[in-house]
């Protein structure tokens, strides 16, 4: 196996597929707007002499957005990524990533032409060395900084239109945990404190879901090339109906730490992790952009939760209440919205009548509510790990509706949407661009399925595989354990057959006379009866 070393040395000349890529990341990039690298393949930008991609101008949509963001040219995250780059690579076929080196999600092969599909699975059914090298995966990522792209911690004016560029390197997971925070963070107006909170183009409106689903896969394929293990798929958590946090074990997610009940358990590794982008206060009142910097460590504190935000973590029924919706989404489209699936899978519907603006948060609020600690922030909530579980398990419920009611393209709104949220916008902030339409659909189509969704038959063998695993570990032992039981046993019995016919007729091997020797009286019987014929109770006990 690699070692760590010469993994991370790999990475090097490993492309990557989010934003900002290093080579996009430079004054000459951000002056000329374009973002077009060179494919390692044939060295041409976008592989173009490959037939890969081109670098085009890009097209941004021009529908409507709803009333919730009365302003225009302030905020960098508008008809994204139009601030940063006007020009970008578009892949032909079934090609994908910032230069086109890739394949589309549910493709691989030389000209990505090959079908797979990937199964997520429910954390419990993991065995014990799959849960092992999950914790390791994730701990590597946190560890690891990326060689590939860094993140942005000004603005695009701050940056003097890009004559001063202003990015930070981070690990590859704390990737992940600043695009969290910057599709959700307020808008900037200007000036310590003026901020408007009313804006997120991630959460609050009909893109919740695609660009969740987007940001997994995306996740998922970069901890495939640090690791180098292309059978890797996130794994989730099934909270229905839970009483506790069930995950938070230092096997697996990380206890209560004994010393501090806001902590992780000094055995976990996640009590090592330091967390960043989560103080958006802090942020709003300096009218800036998060910079990156650990923050302190991580935090959590299942179950101690203000209650008059959420009461518990949701059940099944509730679940089940929220599949019945048959709207996507409805009304304004935002936290008002009521029978909207979209709006009560968020949590701002109420998961047993569907109005919006519900006075507890539901379903999938409500559990971040309920972590009580650095998950609680909607722009830190990335940094703790429960975060990837939770996620997966919400995509689930989201692909099982997809499933259930099979709904037209035409569902998803192509205008008066929040901003951001328009069918044709792009996903803020990824590179390559993805379109919040692109993820309407199912995950079938993406390369991946959840063995909750698969047959009673399929499921029940799932739910075996730990078991059968740690079987498949322990059964030379056995066997060994058995061979060498029966050689003792033949062994013994040649042996007493040997001593039979070399001592046999010897007074000293009669049965009756040793019998007549050791024979002890048997003074209190293990079952007795009285006079009256009636059986006394069982007794365990005879003279030795």
């Amino acid at each position: 196996m690699w070692s760590l070393e010469i993994i991370c040395f790999l990475l090097y000349f490993v492309p990557s597929y989010q934003q900002f890529p290093r080579q996009c990341a430079t004054q000459d990039a951000l002056r000329t707007k374009e973002c077009c690298p060179p494919w390692e393949g044939d060295g041409s930008a976008c592989g173009a002499n490959s037939g890969r991609g081109t670098c085009e101008d890009v097209a941004v949509s021009v529908q409507p957005d709803g009333p919730q963001y009365p302003f225009s040219g302030l905020d960098d995250r508008e008809k994204w990524p139009l601030v940063f780059y006007n020009r970008t690579c578009q892949c032909a076929g079934n090609f994908m990533g910032f230069n086109c080196g890739d394949c589309k999600f549910g493709y691989f092969g030389e000209k990505c032409n090959q079908r797979r599909e990937y199964l997520r699975r429910n954390i419990f059914h993991l065995s014990r060395a799959e849960r092992i090298r999950f914790v390791s995966y994730l701990n590597l990522a946190k560890q690891t900084v990326s060689r590939d792209y860094v993140v942005v911690t000004g603005t695009y004016e701050e940056m003097q239109n890009g004559s001063s560029p202003m990015f930070a390197e981070v690990s590859v997971y704390d990737v992940f945990v600043w695009m969290h925070y910057y599709v959700s963070r307020n808008a900037l107006l200007g000036g310590p404190g003026n901020v408007w909170p009313d804006v997120d183009f991630g959460h609050w409106a009909p893109a919740f879901l695609p660009w969740h689903r987007a940001y997994l896969l995306h996740w998922e394929h970069e901890i495939r090339k640090l690791t180098g293990d292309m059978t890797f798929t996130v794994p989730y958590w099934d909270w229905r109906d839970a009483q506790s946090c069930e995950v938070c074990t230092d096997e697996l997610m990380g206890d209560r730490s004994p010393q501090d009940p806001n902590l992780i358990s000094p055995g976990s590794v996640f009590s090592s992790w330091r967390v960043l982008c989560s103080q958006s206060e802090t942020y709003n009142e300096r009218g800036v952009l998060c910079d990156a910097r650990a923050e302190g460590p991580l935090r959590r504190n299942p179950g101690n939760h203000d209650r008059n935000l959420a009461e518990r973590i949701p059940t099944s029924a509730e679940v089940e209440f929220t599949l019945s919706l048959p709207n996507y989404d409805t009304g304004a489209m935002d936290r008002s919205a009521n029978m909207s699936f979209r709006n009560t899978l968020e949590g701002f519907g109420d998961p047993q009548t569907g109005l919006g603006n519900s006075s507890h948060l539901g379903m999938h609020a409500s559990l971040h509510v309920y972590m009580n600690g650095s998950m609680s922030s909607v722009q830190g909530s990335a940094n703790d790990p429960i975060f990837m579980l939770h996620h997966a398990f919400v995509d689930c419920i989201y692909e099982q509706w997809l499933r259930r009611h099979r709904p037209s393209p035409s569902q998803y709104p192509e205008s008066n949407a929040p901003i951001g949220h328009n069918s044709e916008y792009h996903m803020a902030p990824f590179l390559p661009l993805h379109r919040n339409r692109e993820f309407f659909i199912s995950s079938k189509d993406l390369g991946y399925d959840y063995t909750h969704l698969l047959d009673t038959s399929q499921r029940l063998a799932e739910s075996m595989h730990p078991f059968l695993e740690e079987m498949q570990d322990v059964w030379p032992w056995l066997l060994v354990a058995g061979l060498c039981g029966g050689i003792l046993t033949m062994a013994t019995a040649a042996a007493v057959v040997g001593v039979k016919q070399r001592y046999k007729g010897s007074p000293w091997l009669h049965v009756k006379k040793w019998k007549n020797a050791f024979a002890l009286s048997e003074r209190q019987p293990l079952i007795w009866n009285n006079e009256n014929g009636e059986t006394n109770q069982l007794k365990y006990q005879t003279t030795m």
